[in-house]
Formats: structure tokens, C-alpha cells, sequence
């Protein structure tokens, strides 16, 4: 078995030939995870929307890779305008409520591909 192994999920993916994510050993790292809407395939209209959607897919992308988002340690979010922090902090509050029980996290401003507003990528470290 390869030591390193390609993660992929159902419904969202890079137009690149690249993974959402990769995992070796009890390590996973994700490529650049937005709010894709798969049933237009591309990005959700609204910032709410895409923050939705993006937490979304985070999840799902660690679960493909035998995780949950319990494993997830750092979690870095680029924004367009990062004043606009407030949609992404409800979905953070929905899948991280526990204050003592959450990923560091670090937003930063810039140019994003058309149409996203928002992306991020994570490490996880699993059991195991």
C-alpha cells in the first residue's frame, strides 16, 4: 500500500488533476476547500451560502479520509473582504461549539478565484 493516499469526494473536486485532499500516515491535509454548489458547479451566490456549503465539504472531505472533524487541528480561511468574518464564524460555532474543544484558525484577506468569496484549507491528525 502507497504511504500517501489521494482523497476524494462525491460532488466536489479541483478542475486540476489534484485531490481534496491527502493523507499519510495519521496526517491529513486538504487542498483549497469553497462553497461549490453542485448542482450549478460553481460557487454559491451568497457569502452566507458558500460558508454553508464550504464547512460542508470540510466535513466531508475529512470523513472520506477516516476522520471527523474532531481530528481536525488548523483550519486557515481566506476571505475577499475579511471585515465579512460573521458567516464564517456561525458555521464555525455550528460545527465547533465547544470552546474548549476547537481547531486554531487564522483568516486572512485575498484574491480569490471568480465567483468564491471565501476558502480554507485544514490539517487533521487522526488516530491511528
Amino acid at each position: 500500500m502507497a504511504r500517501r493516499r489521494s482523497i476524494y469526494v462525491d460532488g466536489f473536486g479541483h478542475h486540476n488533476p489534484i485531490p481534496a485532499a491527502c493523507r499519510v500516515g495519521n496526517i491529513v491535509t486538504s487542498g483549497i476547500v469553497y462553497g461549490l454548489d453542485t448542482e450549478t458547479g460553481k460557487p454559491a451566490e451568497t457569502l452566507e451560502r458558500q460558508c454553508a456549503l464550504m464547512f460542508r465539504h470540510l466535513r466531508a472531505i475529512v470523513e472520506a479520509a477516516g476522520g471527523s472533524v474532531e481530528d481536525i487541528a488548523k483550519l486557515n480561511v481566506w476571505m475577499v473582504d475579511r471585515s465579512q468574518r460573521k458567516p464564517v464564524n456561525d458555521e464555525w460555532l455550528k460545527m465547533f461549539p465547544d470552546p474548549d474543544n476547537r481547531p486554531a484558525r487564522q483568516a486572512m484577506q485575498g484574491e480569490l478565484g471568480e465567483g468564491i468569496l471565501v476558502q480554507c484549507d485544514f490539517i487533521a491528525v487522526l488516530d491511528g
